[in-house]
C-alpha cells in the first residue's frame, strides 16, 4: 500500500506532519478526519505524482467567507438535498448566487466531488471555512445517508452562534462607546487643557496645590512623550497578538478572561453552551461519545474549556462516565451535572445536553440584557472620579488664587 506524507492541524489547531499508508490521497485524508484532523497537504511519498498537488491547498488563502454566507448555505443546501436534487446540481446552482468568496469555495469543492472525492474531504480541503465540527458532521451524514439532515442541523447550530455573538456585540456597544469617549476625553485634556491652564497658573507666580502640581505634572509627561507612549502602545498590542496566537498564549489568557468580573460569567456561560449544543447535534447525528468530544473540544473558542473537553474525553477512554468527567472538571454546574446524569440513566444524553445548551443560553441571553445596567454604576463612578480630579486640580486653585485678588 502506498505512503503519503501529510500535514494537519489537530482539533487544538496545532500542526501535524507525518506518514500515513493508504490507497490514495483521499483515503489518508478520510483517516485524518476521522481521527479529528483537519487535512492541509497530502502529497505521495518519494515522488509528486500528478495527483498530489490536488491536496495541496493554497486556493483559499485570501478569501474570507463571512459566517452569514455560511449559514444561509447550510440551509439552502438542505433544501435542494430534502428536493432530490444530486448533490453536485445543488453545489453548482449555490455556485452561482453565492458571493466571490463562496463561489470560489463552492466551485473547488464541486470540482474534487467530482473528481471522485468524498464532500467532507472536498470540504476539509479548503482551509480556513469549515470547521472541523463542520466537516465531521458532513462526514456523519455521507455514512449514514442523511446528509440534508446534517445540514438543517448545521444551520441551527450556525444560527445558535449568530445569535450569540449578535447579543454580545449589541451589549457592549454602548460600554465601549462610553470608554472610548472617556479615553479621547483624558487625551484631550492632558494635551491641550491643562497646558493653556498651566500658563495661566505660572502668571500668577504662587503655590498651586498637590492635585494640580499632580495633573500639570502628567500633562507635561504626555506632552513631552506621546510619540514614546504611542509607538510603545503599537509595540505592545503587535507583542500581545503574537502571544496569544500562540498556544500557552491563548491558554493564559481564555482562562483569564473567564475570571474578569461581570464578563467572564457570560463568556463561560456561551462557551459552555456552545459546547452543550455541539456536542448534542454530534450526538443525535450518530458520531460516538469519544470522537464527538474530540471534535467539539475545538469548537468551544476557548482554549481553557476546550482542555477541560480533552481530559473529559481521556477519562471516558479510560471507561469513566460523562457524569464523572463533567464532574471532575470542574465547570459545570450542579443543576447541569444533575441533567447529564439523568441522560446518561435514561439514554437520552443528547436530549438532556440540549436542555443543557437552552439553560445557558437563556442565562447569557438574561445576563445580555443587564449587561448594560450592571457596567453602568462603573462607568459613572469613574466619570465621577475624572470630574472630581479635574474640578480639584483645575478649578480649585483658580477659585483660592480669585479670593486671593478680591482681599488685595
Amino acid at each position: 500500500m502506498p505512503s503519503f506524507h501529510f500535514s494537519a492541524r489537530d482539533a487544538g489547531g496545532s500542526l501535524r506532519a507525518g506518514v500515513l499508508e493508504g490507497a490514495s490521497a483521499a483515503a489518508v485524508a478520510d483517516q485524518l478526519i476521522g481521527g479529528g484532523n483537519t487535512p492541509l497537504t497530502i502529497e505521495a511519498a518519494g515522488a509528486a505524482v500528478a495527483a498530489a498537488p490536488a491536496m495541496v491547498l493554497p486556493w483559499n488563502r485570501g478569501k474570507k467567507v463571512m459566517h452569514d454566507e455560511l449559514l444561509m448555505f447550510s440551509r439552502q443546501l438542505h433544501s435542494l438535498l430534502k428536493a432530490g436534487i444530486p448533490i453536485t446540481r445543488a453545489l453548482t446552482g449555490l455556485q452561482e448566487s453565492a458571493g466571490i468568496a463562496l463561489a470560489a469555495v463552492v466551485r473547488q469543492t464541486r470540482e474534487s466531488l467530482e473528481s471522485g472525492i468524498e464532500l467532507s474531504t472536498s470540504m476539509a480541503r479548503q482551509h480556513g471555512v469549515f470547521s472541523n465540527f463542520y466537516i465531521a458532521m458532513v462526514r456523519v451524514g455521507e455514512l449514514t445517508g442523511r446528509l440534508d439532515e446534517v445540514f438543517l442541523r448545521l444551520f441551527h447550530h450556525l444560527a445558535f452562534e449568530k445569535l450569540m455573538r449578535d447579543q454580545v456585540r449589541t451589549a457592549l456597544r454602548y460600554p465601549s462607546f462610553v470608554v472610548a469617549v472617556m479615553a479621547v476625553a483624558i487625551l484631550v485634556i492632558n494635551l491641550f487643557v491643562i497646558p493653556a491652564f498651566q500658563k495661566v497658573f505660572d502668571g500668577f507666580g504662587a503655590e498651586l496645590p498637590l492635585m494640580t502640581r499632580i495633573l500639570v505634572g502628567f500633562s507635561q509627561f504626555m506632552v513631552v512623550s506621546w510619540p514614546y507612549l504611542l509607538g510603545g502602545g503599537l509595540l505592545s498590542i503587535f507583542a500581545c497578538r503574537a502571544w496569544l496566537r500562540t498556544e500557552e498564549g491563548r491558554y493564559v489568557w481564555d482562562r483569564t478572561k473567564l475570571r474578569l468580573p461581570i464578563a467572564g460569567k457570560i463568556a463561560r456561560k456561551a462557551t459552555l453552551a456552545r459546547f452543550a449544543r455541539s456536542f448534542a447535534l454530534a450526538l443525535r447525528t450518530g458520531v460516538p461519545v469519544v470522537q464527538a468530544m474530540a471534535v467539539v473540544a475545538s469548537t468551544v473558542e476557548n482554549a481553557y474549556i476546550g482542555r477541560a473537553v480533552e481530559k473529559m474525553k481521556e477519562g471516558v477512554e479510560r471507561g469513566d462516565s460523562v457524569l464523572r468527567t463533567a464532574a471532575a472538571s470542574h465547570i459545570f454546574t450542579p443543576v447541569v451535572l444533575q441533567m447529564i446524569a439523568v441522560g446518561e440513566e435514561s439514554g437520552s444524553l443528547d436530549e438532556m445536553l440540549a436542555e443543557v445548551a437552552d439553560f445557558y443560553q437563556q442565562d447569557v441571553e438574561y445576563e445580555l440584557r443587564t449587561l448594560s445596567a450592571q457596567i453602568e454604576p462603573i462607568l459613572i463612578m469613574f466619570l465621577g472620579a475624572l470630574v472630581l480630579v479635574l474640578a480639584l486640580g483645575v478649578f480649585l486653585p483658580i477659585w483660592d488664587l480669585g479670593r486671593v485678588a478680591i482681599k488685595r
